[in-house]
């Protein structure tokens, strides 16, 4: 008998892990089921993506035993049969498509739903990070926060450019046009004062600009359709922030409920908190330190609304990263080097960052401008390799301490750029020294 082909051999060494396993193919109107063709006659079916039918596919997973189901995350089409099937008690795996997809020739619905049936029986698939319920729902009113946050900020936009065009240039002699002073003149400018001067003396004692400044500021071409735009930009930037605010509070019932029974608010509120620009409506600082268990705050260039951010992107156990090289990975701060031959093709960082890899990109912005150790780190690496390297290398080192301070319970304890840049000039000196013995010389100190 000829020897079986090398396809052949190279299948029989590969090991199926999950025999009651299931391959889905999700879409928008229709999803294809795929199970192993020894548990069903029909082993492949389709299934409409209404609610009945849903129910009805995962009845004939449980009839047939079937533990674990594999399925990509296409779109947000997944997120109902996700929750449906976690509700029944079947695992699944959240499936990246560009890990199941580099195979070619399967060109339709039935051949992915088997493709990927197979390789989850073999275990060849890995499952996206997915929160606990809890943190979950977190993530949603806080996700919808943000986007709220962006509309509210175009409307924003449109007020100062009614009033532009009416050549009000009120932008010039107040800090924010959405601010105390800023809606105490728009408001009267829309109940129908035009006198600068009294509008003027509706600033707040604390502006810096004086009443003759903002009057002169103030002498305006009213025109009624500019009137008009200004009046439904900020009637929209009103209800933005009416719903801004319900976000933050359903938020809020959330972090007490992850703090639980032992969490007591505060009686006096910080002075930090109040609500400025895209500033919270309640006081985090505290419910933040409940939470966590750790004081997330001390980090450098962490703010209440970036370390919000970061426990509803990435939860609060960090033992789903088996270390803090593995966090940075799935951040997608790490270069990712592919190598062939022995020659590094690219050490890129991968394209498209979560938005917790985002939040510590954006937190590591203000750093290089601080007098901080990981400002001084900054500053050092883009004078070598560019602002751009150093940015990603410092938000990297911030997502490390991160990671320890919550796995480990890491206090942090900042040394300053002084002690950061001794530390650096010694690194420098012990190299010098190291390569001056090894050319069989001496390094001697002249000052």
């Amino acid at each position: 008998m000829p020897d079986a082909s090398p396809s052949r051999r190279r299948r029989a060494r590969l090991k199926v892990v999950n025999p009651r396993s299931a391959g889905i193919d999700i879409g928008s109107r229709f999803h294809v089921v795929a199970i192993p063709t020894e548990l069903d006659d029909e082993p492949v079916r389709k299934f409409l993506s209404f609610t009945s039918d849903v129910k009805r596919m995962v009845e004939w997973l449980l009839a047939l035993n079937i533990t674990t189901v594999a399925m990509e995350s296409t779109g947000i089409y997944w997120v109902p049969l996700y929750e449906i099937l976690v509700a029944h008690g079947i695992e699944v795996f959240l499936v990246n498509a560009r890990h199941a997809k580099n195979v070619p020739g399967r060109k339709t619905d039935i051949n992915d739903a088997q493709w990927l049936q197979q390789l989850h029986s073999y275990g060849l698939v890995r499952a996206s990070f997915q929160p606990d319920p809890c943190i979950a729902k977190l993530r949603a009113y806080f996700r919808q926060r943000d986007v709220l946050v962006r509309y509210r900020s175009s409307h924003q936009q449109h007020i100062q450019k009614a009033l532009m065009q009416m050549n009000l240039q009120l932008h010039h002699v107040v800090k924010d046009i959405t601010g105390l002073t800023a809606r105490r003149i728009i408001d009267a400018i829309l109940s129908g004062e035009r006198d600068p001067k009294t509008l003027a003396a509706l600033r707040d004692r604390r502006c810096k600009e004086s009443v003759e400044t903002i009057a002169a500021a103030l002498e305006g071409n009213y025109q009624e359709e500019h009137l008009f735009e200004l009046k439904v930009a900020v009637e929209m930037f009103d209800v933005y922030s009416a719903k801004i605010q319900e976000c933050e509070l359903a938020g809020q019932s959330v972090l007490q409920e992850l703090a639980g029974d032992d969490y007591i608010e505060p009686k006096r509120q910080a002075s930090d908190w109040r609500i400025k620009g895209n500033g919270f409506s309640f006081n985090p600082q505290e419910l933040i330190k409940s939470v966590a268990g750790h004081d997330l705050l001390a980090l450098p260039g962490l703010g209440p609304a970036t370390v919000i951010t970061l426990i509803s992107e990435c939860g609060l156990d960090m033992t789903r990263w088996p270390s803090a090289k593995h966090f940075v990975s799935w951040l997608g701060l790490s270069p990712q080097n592919k190598i062939s031959g022995g020659r590094v093709l690219s050490s890129r960082t991968r394209q498209g960052t979560t938005r917790a890899g985002s939040a510590f990109w954006m937190a590591a912005v203000p750093l290089s401008r601080t007098s901080t150790a990981l400002g001084a780190f900054q500053r050092r690496l883009s004078a070598r390799v560019g602002k751009s390297k150093a940015l990603i290398a410092t938000a990297r080192k911030l997502a490390i301490l991160y990671y320890k301070t919550i796995r480990y319970g890491m206090e942090f304890q900042e040394h300053g750029d002084l002690a950061y840049q001794q530390a650096s000039r010694e690194r420098q000196i012990h190299g010098l020294e190291k390569r001056a013995r090894a050319l069989g010389y001496q390094l001697v100190a002249t000052g």
